[in-house]
């Protein structure tokens, strides 16, 4: 499955977008009205919404408010504000006020504004503050765990003319709703050559670590199986893929082998997120491999060995490693350390 868009397809779905979104804003607004006696255009020009002149001053007014009308009233209210207001403070200032309810009523206002960037663009001419907003917007339609934000979420972050920090707070979104319908295009996202930017992939992995279906698996494993150097910006999303593997919980031969491999990584921090994920892992062959690692020459690493196995068995592994005459002084410092901890704060923390 591929959600590769070209632009005639991206020209549609904005039509489709647009015109869908905008009849149906119309008209909610004006069952707003009706069924709730909200005089909205007389409170936006009380506040002094579409052309203020001292944001400090709407945004009082707009507090105001609050002794005035019920919860489910206001809500309403600041949607409203929000799509009419044409600056930054106040408009950031709604967001948060709108965040705070994640009110089913915003997610079409939220999900307008985050599309129709055009359309911004005409009440608000910064392009840094453009972006801002957008990306606001994008963490607050991922508190509202709301699956209508899925489609136009990952129409974002397939845009290859979009924002990158729009992009990545799209994927980080989509990770917090974690609605499966959106782990093919991730993995599409993850494995496609073209996209530019290791931070958009960075973040895909984590959403799918965060969605948790093992069909990310495979596209997981490709990218640690990778043989891309230490100093490469690959790295990272080496680390990110570990990490993403960690939360699925699901292993195989090929998920095995390649954790085998990561030990041998030239990155410490690769080694270290191996060790965890095979520590997690339920394999019999894990015991053996976290072993070898005490013999690691970063003791970060070693660190991590010991607290694996301590976390696998019991205190007597520390025993065992800070006796064994052929153990490394690494890792008989690393056991003792352990033990102290263990001693002095208990066991609730020992993974620290």
């Amino acid at each position: 499955m591929s959600l590769n868009y070209d632009n005639t397809t991206y020209v549609i779905l904005d039509i489709v977008f647009y015109f869908g979104y905008s009849v149906y804003t119309v008209g909610m607004h004006r069952d707003m009205e009706d069924n709730y006696n909200i005089p909205f255009e007389k409170l936006a020009l009380d506040c002094n919404i579409i052309n203020p002149q001292n944001s400090k001053a709407v945004i009082e007014s707009i507090l105001a408010l609050s002794g005035k009308y019920p919860n489910e009233k206001l809500i309403l209210i600041y949607n409203y504000f929000f799509e009419h207001s044409n600056n930054y403070d106040v408009l950031m200032f709604l967001l948060k006020k709108i965040d705070k309810y994640k009110d089913k009523s915003s997610i079409t206002i939220l999900i307008d504004s985050l599309l129709m960037k055009e359309k911004m663009s005409q009440r608000i001419h910064d392009s840094d503050n453009i972006t801002r907003i957008r990306v606001n917007i994008a963490k607050t339609l991922a508190n509202t765990k709301n699956s209508q934000a899925v489609y136009p979420l990952l129409y974002c972050l397939n845009n290859k003319d979009e924002n990158y920090k729009v992009k990545l707070s799209c994927a980080d979104a989509l990770g917090k709703i974690g609605d499966r319908y959106a782990v093919l295009p991730l993995m599409n996202i993850v494995e496609d050559e073209s996209e530019q930017s290791i931070y958009v992939k960075e973040s895909a992995v984590s959403a799918l670590g965060m969605i948790g279906d093992e069909k990310a698996v495979d596209s997981l494993v490709s990218i640690i199986e990778s043989k891309k150097g230490f100093i490469d910006k690959f790295t990272f999303l080496k680390e990110r893929a570990l990490e993403a593997l960690n939360k699925l919980k699901f292993r195989g031969d090929r998920v095995f082998n390649a954790l085998k491999k990561s030990l041998n990584d030239e990155s410490p921090q690769i080694r270290i997120n191996a060790i965890e994920v095979l520590m997690n892992s339920n394999d019999s062959r894990a015991v053996s491999l976290i072993k070898n690692m005490l013999f690691d020459i970063n003791y970060e690493v070693v660190k991590n060995a010991v607290t694996a196995l301590y976390n696998l068995f019991d205190e007597d592994i520390l025993e065992e490693i800070i006796n064994n005459p052929d153990m490394t002084d690494k890792a008989k410092t690393a056991a003792l350390n352990l033990k102290e901890y263990i001693k002095n704060n208990g066991e609730e923390n020992n993974d620290e």
